[in-house]
């Protein structure tokens, strides 16, 4: 028996010492104070999550039950806890949205599931009817996930029952007011972590968005730099900074010029291959924008006006920059190119996207206006000139892991990314 016993130890004790156990915090600077959500994805086991911005990830390499640390934010109260008859929660919706609340026993059973639609601010209710035991709280969005483990002592039979109670961002009463005056409470977001793993953070502040990639190794704070990327169609881009450049983390998809002016649109071939700027939807359906941004000609870039305001379509140097920060252009196209996805038709070789840059395959338009290769190639202008008729291009390709280079017609149609200038 005690040799038994030891061995238990020693196998728990080489877990402990295996497992990773890491804390991630989030905070904001640059054009905004303050982090609303963060999407996390882990780019290496192709999981994700979305949580709070002012709750903290935990990655763990053994997934167990999150709970609270009291902290500041009024993220997840409950009160009594141990509870016996009845408890109350409140919890905040950082969003406003559909949320799922559900109950769970011990072994992972639904006891009860709820799903509503919430505005923005707190939200309180009251939990009855559960009979003795250890149970799991979850309640989760789109933006927001909370988790926390609910004791009851209760002594006889019961069908647990949620009541909603009150939505306001501060409640009075002998139950929820002595709940709002605890100290509030932190959810710690439980996420799978193996050592090595990459992780691709997207926070949210209003408007703004900004990726920051990471390696964790230790308990840390990201902070995010939020910085304005916005065209004139008032739509807003995520950015990621990889070495000292500043890029676009999706495809621009304007309609307009950044002076406000309209951008035509194209979508008869023979008139495509028009000397003036325009703009085209691949096989001229505006859904495949929403995905993969817009595909330009040249000449709307010649223009100098397709940016958002401080920010300009990228030079071949600044590709070429971008490329030796990447360690070569032989695998930096698999650092550009998003992985996780079924966009990229199979094998996508090489794709890492460890940039961050999330580079899609949108295809492209030659001058002869008609489409070709969504899902297998993502072909980019540059602005640089090769002589009257030829552009510098950049394209990363399903079949390698290269960052291609080549000369193109104006008269094509490519997709954008821009640099802060």
């Amino acid at each position: 028996m005690k040799k038994i016993t030891l061995l238990f130890l020693m196998i728990f004790a080489i877990a402990k010492t295996q497992a990773q156990d890491y804390q991630i915090s989030f905070a904001a600077t640059g054009a905004s104070a303050s982090v609303d959500s963060v999407k996390v994805e882990n780019i290496t086991q192709c999981t994700s999550l979305n949580m709070s911005g002012s709750n903290i990830l935990h990655l763990t390499q053994f997934v167990g039950i999150n709970e609270l640390n009291v902290t500041t934010d009024n993220a997840l109260q409950i009160f009594p806890n141990p509870m016996t008859e009845t408890c109350t929660f409140d919890f905040y919706a950082s969003e406003e949205g559909n949320t799922m609340l559900e109950l769970f026993d011990i072994n992972g059973k639904i006891i009860l599931q709820q799903q509503h639609y919430f505005k923005k601010g707190h939200h309180a209710y009251s939990l009855s009817g559960v009979n003795s035991g250890v149970y799991f709280l979850k309640i989760e969005s789109d933006n927001y996930t909370y988790t926390s483990k609910i004791m009851s002592s209760c002594a006889s039979k019961g069908v647990a029952h949620l009541k909603h109670i009150d939505t306001a961002p501060n409640i009075d009463n002998s139950t929820t007011g002595k709940m709002m005056n605890l100290k509030s409470n932190k959810s710690l977001i439980n996420m799978q972590y193996t050592t090595g793993d990459r992780l691709k953070l997207t926070g949210k502040s209003g408007k703004y968005r900004t990726v920051f990639m990471l390696v964790p190794n230790q308990t840390q704070t990201v902070t995010f730099n939020f910085i304005p990327c916005a065209d004139a169609d008032s739509n807003h881009y995520a950015v990621v900074q990889i070495g000292t450049q500043i890029w676009m983390a999706e495809n621009l998809k304007t309609t307009k010029y950044n002076n406000g002016n309209s951008i035509p649109n194209i979508t008869d071939p023979v008139a495509w291959n028009a000397l003036t700027g325009a703009y085209c939807d691949y096989n001229n359906t505006p859904g495949n924008s929403l995905t993969y941004g817009r595909l330009y000609n040249w000449f709307a870039i010649n223009t100098a006006n397709l940016a958002p305001i401080g920010w300009h379509v990228s030079t071949d140097a600044e590709w070429t920059a971008l490329s030796s920060f990447l360690l070569g252009d032989t695998i930096a196209g698999g650092k550009l190119k998003m992985n996780c996805t079924t966009l990229w038709q199979s094998p996508n070789t090489g794709a890492t996207n460890e940039s961050g840059f999330s580079a899609l395959p949108g295809g492209y338009r030659p001058n002869d206006g008609v489409f070709f290769s969504m899902g297998s190639i993502g072909y980019f202008w540059t602005s640089t000139e090769s002589d009257i008729n030829h552009v510098w291009g950049q394209f990363m390709y399903c079949l390698d892991s290269i960052q291609h280079k080549d000369l193109n017609y104006k008269a094509s149609g490519f997709s954008v990314r821009c640099l802060k200038n």
